[in-house]
């Protein structure tokens, strides 16, 4: 799942391409610049539950599903580029509107419906990003404040009050201060992690597997596809920077370090606390003042920064209502109607998924289910098909096999990572 401050980068990147347009040339992003902002759109809080997808798979066996995510990852978001390129050839500089969307790419492969498809896949992904976030935030509090309530009973009495008023909010430039924060909470929550890890380093590898069966890998696959997406930043990301052909190899420069930064966090982790690692590893930390710092403060930054994970949620959802014809002539008809409306739409899924992360128990196997499923569909078959209908005639034979065996992996692994959901219990 893309991290907290994707919306914000992507609003900025559209920014800049126009910027850049009207001057005549790319965006004003640098390398330098372009390579913090993948890092800051892929990173988020599904890291933290990589430790617990190492005790499920083996730390050797984990290490080699983040491994592959991430290379899978990164060759399908240079497909996108790869449409993007062949789209810009084609167009002439007057039609040519200099900066596609995902959803862009859906509605010229196969029209309104693929741009629809495209659309309702990144607000589910998104959906569950944003559930990830209140379990996330529920179970820490309850770690911290156990004799208070039950980590429902936080999303619900507190959570859900402050979320409500929060979706009034609609400027996000007020919000990425918070989306910051939560950044560097991430990362020191990360640091106090490897730094109990490497006190309770006895003999690190005893009693420690290093391959579970082949059954555990898909557990641990999707959560590394959930840790690993940001699919929806990537067009932006490359639109933004002033030398766009240095963007392929910025991007795989900031995947490569992310691979190696996730495999040595879960490694660490599950070398640490072995099998009572939990599916939050900030859960497994002591209760120290410290700890609970991190932990208070990273919730806070995540309150705050929740409204920013809900942006293109409300953003698709009151676009479909902006363009309802009973919604158009009854804020005609009725002074105020359409600012209650909307606004009345922004309680009402905040209030859905509210519900919704108060009946999952377990982060773990939600971010797996999420990242085995939607997130499988985002990140490998619709770039590959995208790929295949754009640039397919243009292709070699073997680029062609290698586009159809990440379609039919992507599919498969959607296919069974729902079964296993819903026979699972």
């Amino acid at each position: 799942m893309e991290g907290a401050a994707a919306p914000l980068l992507a609003a900025r990147g559209e920014e800049e391409v126009v910027e850049g347009r009207r001057r005549g040339g790319g965006g004003g992003a640098t390398s330098a610049q372009t390579l913090g902002n993948v890092v800051v759109s892929i990173v988020g809080t599904g890291v933290l539950g990589l430790p617990y997808a190492f005790r499920t798979a083996g730390w050797v066996a984990g290490s080699l599903g983040v491994a592959a995510a991430g290379c899978a990852t990164l060759y399908c978001m240079l497909l996108l580029v790869d449409c993007r390129d062949k789209l810009e050839e084609k167009e002439s500089e007057e039609t040519y509107h200099g900066h596609y969307t995902y959803g862009d790419l859906g509605e010229k492969c196969f029209g309104t419906i693929g741009r629809c498809l495209t659309e309702l896949l990144i607000l589910v992904s998104q959906a569950g990003g944003s559930v990830a976030y209140l379990i996330f935030i529920g179970q820490n509090l309850h770690s911290v404040f156990s004799q208070l309530m039950s980590p429902a009973a936080f999303i619900f009495a507190i959570l859900l009050p402050v979320q409500i008023a929060l979706s009034f909010i609609r400027s996000l430039s007020s919000l990425s201060p918070f989306s910051i924060f939560a950044d560097v909470c991430n990362v020191l929550a990360m640091a106090i992690v490897i730094k109990e890890d490497l006190q309770l380093f006895d003999h690190p590898f005893a009693n420690r597997s290093a391959f579970n069966g082949l059954w555990a890998i898909p557990f641990t696959f999707g959560v590394a596809v959930f840790c690993f997406e940001g699919f929806s930043m990537t067009l932006a990301l490359e639109s933004s920077m002033a030398e766009r052909r240095k963007f392929r190899w910025v991007l795989s420069q900031a995947v490569v370090g992310i691979i190696i930064v996730y495999a040595c966090f879960g490694v660490c982790g599950y070398l640490a606390y072995g099998e009572a690692t939990k599916d939050i590893i900030t859960l497994n930390l002591p209760n120290s003042w410290s700890s609970a710092a991190v932990k208070v403060g990273l919730c806070i930054a995540l309150v705050f920064t929740f409204p920013v994970m809900m942006h293109p949620i409300h953003e698709i959802v009151e676009e479909r209502f902006q363009s309802s014809g009973c919604f158009q002539k009854l804020s005609h008809k009725v002074r105020g109607a359409e600012w209650v409306g909307l606004h009345s739409s922004r309680i009402v899924m905040v209030t859905i998924l509210s519900v919704v992360a108060s009946f999952i128990p377990a982060f773990g196997s939600f971010i797996s289910f999420v990242g085995s499923t939607v997130c499988a569909l985002l990140s490998f078959v619709l770039p590959t098909i995208f790929h295949l209908s754009i640039v397919g005639s243009s292709m070699s034979p073997w680029r062609r096999w290698v586009d159809y065996g990440f379609l039919l992996f992507g599919l498969g692994f959607a296919g069974y990572g729902l079964i296993t959901a819903l026979f699972s219990h």
